[in-house]
Order: C-alpha cells, then sequence, then structure tokens
C-alpha cells in the first residue's frame, strides 16, 4: 500500500497510545505514506509522530454527525486515492468519511453499527477485560498480512518528538521568566474526564510548598487547558514568583515542549501524563476511578500512586459514594517522598 490514512481518536491520551500502532504500520509497509485525520485538539500529537507524512486537521465536534463537512472532507479526501484507512474510533460517524470517500480497505474494531463502512474488523475487547489500549491499537495493524511477510510489531511504548523550533522557542521563553530548565517541575492539575480523575487542588499546594521548599531554585509550571485555570490560581496563589500557572495559556505544542524540557511532572490520570511518559520524562502519576492496568503512563521513568480500593476502578465521571477516597487519601506527603525517592 502506497497511501494510508488514520482517522484519529479523539482524546490526546489515545492519540499519544496509537503512536507505536504507527510505528507498527511503518514497520509493515515501509514504503507508504502515512496521514492522519485528527481535530485542532490532538493534532499536534500526530506532528510530533515521525511516521506521520501530514496532518489533516478537521472541526469535527464530539457527538456531532456534522454531515456536510464529513461529506465535503470525504470529496477532499478522495482525491487523494489512500488504499486503506484505519478508523481509531468506535463510532459511527467517525467510519463515515472514509466510506464516503471510497477507500477500499477500511479498518477498525466492531461498534455502533457499523457494518459496512468497515469492512475489516475486530471484535471489541470485554469492556470487564479490557487490554492496554497500546495493545488494542497494534492489533488493527496487522489485520492486514502484507503480501505474505512476516508481521512487525515495533516498539509497544509510544515516543513522541517535539519538533525543534517549538523546542527552541519555549527554551527562550524559560529564559525570559528565569526558569531553568533543571530544577522545573511540571504539576497538570486538570483531567478532561471529570472530577474522579483530578487529585484535589489543594493537596497539589501542599505538594508544591514542599518543592519549592526542597531547593531555593526549584520553580513550578501548571499546565493544563482553559478549564484548569481555577485550579491552577488556587496552588499559584501561596508563591506566584515560584509558581506560573500556564492553564490555558499554552497549546498543546508548546506544552509538550515545556514537558520535554522539565525535570520532573507530577499528574493525574490525563493526556499530559501520557505525553510526559512518550517523553521518557521522570514522572508521578496520580489515579483515582480509573485503571492504571488499562491505560498505564507507558515509560520506565513513571511511578503510579493508585490506592486500588475495592470501589476503584469506577470508571465514573463523579464518585457514586460521594466520599473521593481513591484521591482524597493519596497525601501529599506520599506523592513529595515519591519524588524524591527517584
Amino acid at each position: 500500500m502506497h497511501r494510508i490514512l488514520i482517522i484519529a481518536p479523539n482524546w490526546i491520551g489515545d492519540a499519544v497510545m496509537s503512536q507505536p500502532f504507527l510505528a507498527a504500520l511503518k514497520l509493515n509497509y515501509p514504503k507508504s505514506q502515512i496521514d492522519v485525520l485528527a481535530t485542532p485538539w490532538v493534532a499536534p500529537i500526530y506532528r510530533a509522530c515521525p511516521e506521520i507524512h501530514s496532518v489533516i486537521e478537521a472541526p469535527l465536534e464530539h457527538k456531532k454527525l456534522q454531515w456536510a463537512l464529513r461529506r465535503q472532507l470525504a470529496q477532499d479526501l478522495k482525491v487523494k486515492s489512500y488504499q486503506a484507512c484505519y478508523v481509531l474510533p468506535n463510532s459511527f460517524k467517525s467510519a463515515l468519511i472514509p466510506w464516503l470517500a471510497n477507500i477500499p480497505f477500511r479498518l477498525g474494531y466492531r461498534g455502533e453499527a457499523r457494518f459496512g463502512l468497515i469492512n475489516f474488523a475486530l471484535n471489541n475487547p470485554s469492556k470487564t477485560e479490557r487490554p492496554p489500549m497500546v495493545e488494542r491499537y497494534l492489533a488493527l495493524a496487522h489485520l492486514l498480512n502484507n503480501e505474505g511477510q512476516a508481521q512487525n510489531t515495533g516498539s509497544p511504548v509510544p515516543s513522541l518528538q517535539s519538533s525543534a523550533e517549538i523546542t527552541h522557542t519555549t527554551q527562550d521563553k524559560l529564559a525570559r521568566a528565569n526558569i531553568k530548565p533543571h530544577a522545573l517541575y511540571i504539576f497538570c492539575p486538570g483531567a478532561e474526564y471529570g472530577v474522579t480523575k483530578r487529585w484535589p487542588a489543594d493537596y497539589f499546594a501542599a505538594l508544591a510548598e514542599k518543592v519549592l521548599g526542597q531547593n531555593i531554585e526549584n520553580q513550578i509550571i501548571l499546565l493544563g487547558s482553559q478549564s484548569d485555570h481555577h485550579s491552577g490560581q488556587i496552588i499559584a496563589q501561596q508563591n506566584p514568583d515560584r509558581i506560573h500557572n500556564w492553564c490555558g495559556e499554552t497549546s498543546l505544542d508548546e506544552a509538550m515542549a515545556v514537558i520535554g524540557l522539565s525535570k520532573t511532572v507530577i499528574s493525574n490520570d490525563s493526556g499530559l501524563m501520557h505525553i510526559a511518559a512518550a517523553l521518557q520524562k521522570p514522572q508521578i502519576a496520580i489515579f483515582g476511578s480509573s485503571d492504571p492496568k488499562h491505560t498505564p503512563p507507558l515509560s520506565s521513568k513513571a511511578k503510579v500512586i493508585w490506592l486500588n480500593l475495592p470501589c476503584s476502578p469506577c470508571h465514573r465521571r463523579e464518585c457514586p459514594l460521594g466520599h473521593l477516597k481513591c484521591l482524597k487519601g493519596i497525601s501529599p506527603e506520599q506523592v513529595f517522598n515519591s519524588i524524591t525517592a527517584e
């Protein structure tokens, strides 16, 4: 196959965990051109994947059909004569574009009544026995045989590469703020899924006090979306000279570069957690309602803190028991001790 299209997932973490799948595709089809269709939200992840030839951005919105937009995208893609399209999301609407574009091989998992839209499919794994997301995506890379050749698996560990231009710009920005990368800690207090993935902001604030007290040079940058800015304010208010609230003030490309230049990352189970792992940064990952066996930070430099209570993982957006013990039971002292034990 000479031209392959990927329909990207909608979550940053899922996009990061699809990189080993891209690497496996490139190994199996070394002469192929691999393009990805992605929302602006996750497009920066694929710009950091060396396997991708071009990123096609489209303002596709969650839970909206957007029929006219999908039909127009299909017409635009049809002239590029893709031989295959891998549809990574499970939704019906995500399979519409390659079908409308008459791409011959349309591969993905069965789901949401998309029989016919996907013509080479794998069964979805049981929800009670979820495999790691990386393995789930990797299985799709081997759905077609490459002219009888042995299938390559590639590395199951995601790897991203920020561009030299963005890295240089970020280095200049840190220098202007008198922030030294060797003493820079990144806190990621958000998680798009909901409160059951967010370690309390006052716990992050207590941890920040300990980190800053450890060394006079230490500084903290808070990263996240605009919705995390208020939590960032709570954390930063105790020491605004050394805690910098950049939540909602950086692009994802810039956030990736900042993480890549930092000393250590402390985060919830979030997209930024997976980015830190893919950049091989020392990190502490705090898990609450989610399952670290299903979506772990795939890095030898990552430490996971998870209480594994009888009620978890519940995968709920709000605590069904009302106490949030899975997160509140993780103390700032415990996290700080994990940092200093590195």
